[in-house]
């Protein structure tokens, strides 16, 4: 189990930037929370891993934990998330300073939306961040593009 304070930002994605140096994951995700409740649980599919995740709070800081299940524990907890579940495909690469980002495609009802997002290890990093020309608008501090509030609500309308 790991338990830690998430620093991250989230950005719509302009373009795709070079995917060479980058990692393909395919997600499958679905939330057992809904909207309107104060914690977030969610069940993740991301190629062979299985790992059921607890956020709280919102915007650029928020607490997470995350435990690892075993495939008979997420298909025995999976059938709650109907109606709340999503599909993307996730690239991981290197931005300068050692940075990485997490680029999501999604697929299904959220296509064609693409977001991009950075972790970092405190506060001022983040907000010394500059992000690359292929990063547009940001979106850390909109609700409205939170995974769990677009598979109910679907993609912000300005996007």
């Amino acid at each position: 189990m790991t338990d830690f304070v998430e620093i991250e930002r989230k950005f719509l994605v302009t373009r795709l930037p070079d995917l060479s140096q980058a990692r393909r994951a395919e997600i499958a995700q679905g939330y057992l929370t809904r909207n309107s409740d104060s914690v977030q649980i969610r069940l993740r599919a991301e190629d062979a891993r299985r790992i059921l995740t607890v956020k709280s709070g919102w915007g650029m800081t928020r607490s997470e934990r995350e435990i690892a299940l075993t495939e008979a524990q997420f298909d025995t907890l999976w059938p709650a998330t109907e109606g709340r579940r999503l599909e993307k495909e996730r690239w991981t690469g290197p931005l300068p300073g050692g940075l990485r980002y997490e680029l999501d495609i999604f697929h299904g009802a959220l296509a064609p939306l693409q977001v991009v997002e950075v972790e970092f290890d405190s506060v001022p990093a983040a907000d010394a961040f500059r992000p690359p020309d292929w990063f547009g608008r940001e979106v850390t501090d909109d609700p409205r593009y939170g995974n769990r509030a677009m598979v109910t609500e679907g993609i912000p309308e300005e996007s």
